[in-house]
């Protein structure tokens, strides 16, 4: 009995339930401020908005300023001494505005399209989180729920063995009854005890992604209805997922950058022409024993400056070819990403609809074990039944309730991951879901 007590108190610990209970759309809020990945990907996201900025740049003009100022000492003799002292500064001013340069255009044009890649990486990632966040919570309630199925199937399996013990007591049972049930009772103890184990394992990993610890979670109404996917085509489904899903619009970027790469190396080949302007401004002053003179000369200057490309060691062939392979990769990686996305939307449509199936059996069966473990029970009152059948009906009823719970975690967490495969996922979809909840 020891271990009984020890096991009850150790649950207390982590089934402790506030006031009130957070729901997933809490968390999730939580999560948004909180979670480090989402965090990473959030600067991520400001690191490539910055591409657009630098890929300008080398379109727009350029300004430079630069200056010297020195001061010179002399000292001679030929005949008779003669000394000098001599002071110089200046400035120069250059303004140049690139007027053919076919390589900066391409690289502004990578610039917006690394942008454009690094928004739709973060709407991924703003979907990655919903996903997360409810799989963790999820995975909190079917722990929690299986842990007290454990509990409710031991303290039944305690009055089944206390009730084995007084028949044996006044001979009307044998003692197998009590060993059969004293076996289901040190079972039910042991799998409590890894019960209360996995239950701290999924709470940290939710903790993990909130940042702090986790509380009591609100679970499914009772008795809640599930719905089926809309449309209920699956081959809708499966065509948005391969032109909306963000990863296949991230990688449709990346081949226009790589497309775009291919044209950049090419302009190395080309000339190119800028419009250069300049002033530039000199003084200088000498003093000599003899004779004292300044010199003040400003000179403003305009033009154009052509540059052709004649040969480079075979380098820009190199490279051309170099970015075509790339281009291929590319494609190829597209391909994949959007046969990735086309099999993830199958997989979840038809894990929503084996779920709503599964969770109709299993409602059905919860009646049907139900009424078998009361029959069972009746039974063994008037002797029809052993212990062990009693004990078995128990077991069914309790692993029929603990595998609907989790039928429904899963189907709502499929339907969820249909809707991020097809890039469609946003909170309010959370929300949908948030109203399942027991408030």
């Amino acid at each position: 009995m020891r271990n009984t007590l020890l096991a009850t108190l150790i649950a207390g610990v982590f089934m402790s339930t506030p006031t009130l209970a957070a729901d997933l759309l809490q968390t999730y809020k939580e999560a948004l401020v909180n979670d480090a990945q989402f965090a990473s990907s959030r600067a991520s996201l400001s690191a490539g908005q910055e591409k657009i900025t630098q890929g300008r740049a080398n379109i727009l003009p350029s300004l430079g300023v630069s200056g010297n100022a020195g001061r010179t000492t002399q000292e001679t003799t030929i005949t008779q001494p003669v000394s000098g002292d001599w002071k110089a500064n200046g400035y120069t001013i250059t303004l140049s505005q690139p007027l053919v340069r076919w390589a900066n255009w391409e690289l502004y044009q990578q610039g917006k399209l690394s942008s454009a890649i690094a928004e739709a990486q973060f709407a991924q990632a703003q979907q990655d989180l919903i996903v997360r966040v409810s799989q963790a919570y999820f995975d909190v309630l079917t722990s929690q729920d299986a842990l007290e199925s454990i509990q409710a199937q031991k303290v039944a399996i305690t009055e089944q063995l206390a009730s084995a013990k007084r028949n044996f007591e006044v001979g009307t049972a044998t003692i197998t009854d009590t060993h059969e049930a004293q076996a289901r009772y040190d079972l039910a103890v042991a799998q409590e005890y890894a019960g209360i184990n996995d239950l701290e394992i999924k709470r940290t990993a939710l903790q993990q992604i909130i940042g702090k610890p986790t509380g009591a979670l609100a679970g499914l109404r009772s008795g809640v209805k599930l719905n089926a996917p809309e449309p209920a085509q699956i081959d809708t489904w499966v065509a948005s997922a391969e032109t909306q899903n963000y990863n296949v619009i991230s990688q449709a970027f990346a081949l226009e950058v790589a497309k775009r790469e291919i044209k950049r190396n090419r302009a190395a080949h080309m000339p190119t022409l800028d419009l250069v302007a300049s002033r530039n401004h000199a003084f200088q002053a000498s003093s000599l024993t003899s004779a004292n003179n300044s010199t003040t000369t400003n000179t403003n200057s305009v033009g154009v400056q052509w540059s052709v490309p004649l040969f480079s060691g075979f380098a820009v062939d190199s490279r051309v070819r170099e970015a075509i392979a790339l281009e291929d990769k590319s494609r190829a990686d597209l391909e994949n990403t959007k046969r990735t996305a086309a099999q993830g939307a199958r997989q979840a449509y038809l894990g929503v609809n084996n779920g709503l199936a599964q969770v109709k059996a299993l409602e059905a069966a919860e009646i049907s074990s139900q009424s078998a473990l009361e029959s069972n029970r009746l039974g063994y009152q008037v002797g029809v039944r052993i212990n062990i059948d009693v004990l078995n009906a128990q077991q069914q009823l309790f692993s029929t309730r603990r595998d609907l719970a989790k039928a429904r975690y899963d189907t709502v967490m499929n339907g969820l991951r249909l809707k991020s495969a097809a890039g469609t996922l946003k909170e309010e979809d959370l929300t949908v879901v948030n109203a399942l909840l027991a408030q």
